[in-house]
C-alpha cells in the first residue's frame, strides 16, 4: 500500500467574522436612514393652554419663541430674517419635514404670525402651533 502524504496544516483555527460585520454594517446603515432627526428648538417655553389641543408626532423642525421674543431654532438664537434662509435649507434637505411653532403664553402674538409666515415662504406649507393639553398640565 502506499503511504498517504500527511498534509501539514498550520495549527491556526478561527472563526471567520466578516459575515457578521458585513451583516452589522448593514444594520446600521438601515438604522441610519431610516431615523428620523428632530431639530429642537434649544430653549424651553411656557406653553399656553388649550383644551382641543391634540398630541402629533409629525413636527420634525421646531421653533422656540420665547416672552422676550427671542426665536430659537436647532439649539440656535436666530432673528426673525434668517429663519426663511434655514427653514429653505432644511426643506432642501428633507422636504417632508413639518413645522412646530412653540410660543410663549406671553409672546407676541404679531412675532408668531411673522414666524409662520416666514416658514411657509421657506417652503414649509404644514406648520403648526405647540400648546399645552389636560395631558401634560
Amino acid at each position: 500500500m502506499r503511504s498517504r502524504r500527511h498534509v501539514e496544516e498550520s495549527g491556526e483555527t478561527g472563526i471567520d467574522l466578516a459575515p457578521m460585520l458585513d451583516f452589522v454594517m448593514n444594520l446600521l446603515i438601515f438604522f441610519i436612514i431610516t431615523t428620523s432627526f428632530v431639530k429642537e428648538a434649544g430653549i424651553m417655553v411656557e406653553r399656553p393652554f388649550a383644551g382641543t389641543a391634540q398630541h402629533e408626532d409629525s413636527g420634525n423642525i421646531l421653533i422656540a419663541i420665547t416672552s422676550k421674543g427671542e426665536i430659537w431654532m436647532d439649539r440656535h438664537q436666530v432673528d426673525i430674517r434668517e429663519v426663511r434662509p434655514t427653514i429653505e435649507r432644511l426643506h432642501v434637505e428633507r422636504p417632508e419635514d413639518t413645522v412646530v411653532v412653540i410660543a410663549d403664553k406671553h409672546a407676541r402674538s404679531g412675532l408668531v404670525g411673522q414666524v409662520m409666515d416666514e416658514v411657509q415662504l421657506g417652503g414649509i406649507k404644514q406648520v403648526a402651533i405647540g400648546a399645552a393639553s389636560d395631558a401634560e398640565s
